[in-house]
């Protein structure tokens, strides 16, 4: 077996990017996939270790989406690749609910240990984020014995056909592919940086239109659960108002209603903590994992409170490939690189250094209006200077600049005027101040 070595840890431009070989390649995507898959950069990619992507023509690429928050512990992380191998050499699949095996269980043991609270946890597996959410919303619509779900605005939980009535934007997600899911009821999301109202009470006052549109419009005895990201993810990093997650999470104490927290992007110390949830020591009653559980592979978790894991009839939940063993085991790498190298700190200090990196930028160019985030999941926010009016195409130019030179940065939110950043936990501070470099060049030439 050829064992490649890791791939050094610098940003090398040696082709126009995209180069020749990947041109040819997309030209074969053309012709071979699917027109409705979107491509964000027009870059083929050959190898990856940690926080760099090497291409099709040899450029090495700083990579600040992690595969969109998934390889917080880098790409091809060793204690990932070994459990891999070991696996696969052991044996590829039973389906769990057939013929059980070790490691299924070991993850689930870890999702209960890690997710908030001291209560009994239970757990169960899935392939994807998307169907964690709609397993999570079976869940809670049997333990209840309700029907109603509430979202928000700004919202996104996949592309099925349950989570696409679950999300707030229309295009690409939604449009044309309905009819969708019924008793899904969407609620005000407090976005602090384009909350109309007084910024002083933007808790108090969201809280209080959402329980008045409840109590009104659906009635809190009729809803099964509130399902919130603690940061939204494709809505442009929202961070909740300090406050509101605690009077969220108490309303639906009061009301019997299942308290969900969608961490599909958020967990595994992306913010610096284990789920950007504990910021305010708030306890779900049920958390949704996916993305970066896997350390690059599909597999996606469901965990809450014993009672209501078990609530549901024998066999009402389960999927043949959910939980895969190969996909516990990676799985079982990402979490012990993630505890085992302290993954939460290194998060806080990328926060700290990124974060101020950003704050500067937005000092010098009127164009970024707000920074915003937590940890290694930041955003900037850009608008045209001297209003709040979103800025899309300011966006699209600095991330074209930045791809050409080397470094790949998502776009997000619900305006498509931000630019998140979730780099990978492993990488170096010399990267970070490289991306901060070609980011200041890229603002530079607006």
């Amino acid at each position: 077996m050829t064992t490649l070595t890791n791939l050094e840890q610098v940003r090398r431009v040696v082709t126009a990017i995209p180069g020749p070989k990947s041109v040819a390649a997309i030209q074969r995507r053309a012709e071979a996939v699917s027109g409705g898959l979107g491509l964000t950069f027009p870059v083929v990619i050959e190898r990856a270790s940690d926080a760099i992507m090497l291409d099709l023509d040899g450029n090495q690429i700083i990579d600040m989406g992690s595969g969109i928050g998934v390889v917080n512990v880098g790409n091809s992380s060793s204690k990932v690749v070994e459990r891999v191998i070991e696996q696969v050499q052991a044996f590829t699949h039973t389906c769990f609910t057939v013929a059980p095996y070790l490691n299924y269980i070991e993850v689930c043991e870890a999702l209960n240990r890690l997710a908030p609270g001291t209560h009994k946890k239970k757990s169960m597996l899935a392939n994807s984020g998307a169907e964690a959410v709609e397993n999570a919303v079976k869940i809670a619509r049997h333990y209840t014995k309700r029907q109603a779900i509430v979202v928000f605005e700004h919202a996104y939980h996949g592309r099925t056909n349950l989570t696409m009535a679950l999300n707030a934007k229309n295009m690409p997600y939604k449009d044309g592919f309905g009819p969708f899911a019924p008793e899904i009821y969407r609620v005000p999301m407090p976005y602090e940086y384009r909350w109309l109202g007084p910024k002083e009470t933007i808790t108090e006052d969201a809280i209080e239109m959402i329980t008045h549109k409840i109590e009104k419009e659906i009635g809190a005895n009729n809803v099964a659960a509130i399902l919130i990201e603690p940061i939204q993810g494709e809505g442009g990093f929202i961070v909740p108002p300090l406050g509101f997650l605690p009077a969220l999470s108490k309303y639906c104490t009061d009301n019997g209603i299942v308290f969900m927290a969608d961490e599909v992007q958020s967990g595994f110390a992306r913010t610096g903590n284990m789920f950007a949830i504990e910021s305010e020591g708030v306890i779900p009653d049920i958390l949704i994992t996916a993305k970066a559980l896997g350390g690059g592979l599909p597999i996606a978790g469901v965990t809450g409170r014993a009672e209501i894991m078990d609530s549901s009839h024998v066999s009402g939940l389960g999927g043949t490939f959910g939980g895969n063993p190969v996909s516990c085991a990676a799985a079982l790498g990402a979490l012990e690189t993630i505890e085992s190298e302290d993954l939460i700190g290194r998060a806080r200090h990328i926060g700290d250094v990124l974060g101020n990196g950003l704050l500067a930028l937005a000092a010098k160019y009127p164009v970024i209006g707000e920074v915003r985030g937590r940890g290694a999941m930041l955003a900037i926010e850009l608008i045209k200077p001297g209003t709040i009016e979103p800025n899309s195409d300011a966006m699209s130019k600095v991330l074209k600049y930045c791809m050409a030179n080397g470094v790949f940065i998502l776009s997000a939110g619900t305006y498509n005027n931000v630019i998140r950043f979730l780099p990978p936990l492993v990488i170096t501070d010399d990267l970070l101040m490289d991306t901060l470099t070609v980011l200041d060049e890229a603002f530079a030439t607006l």
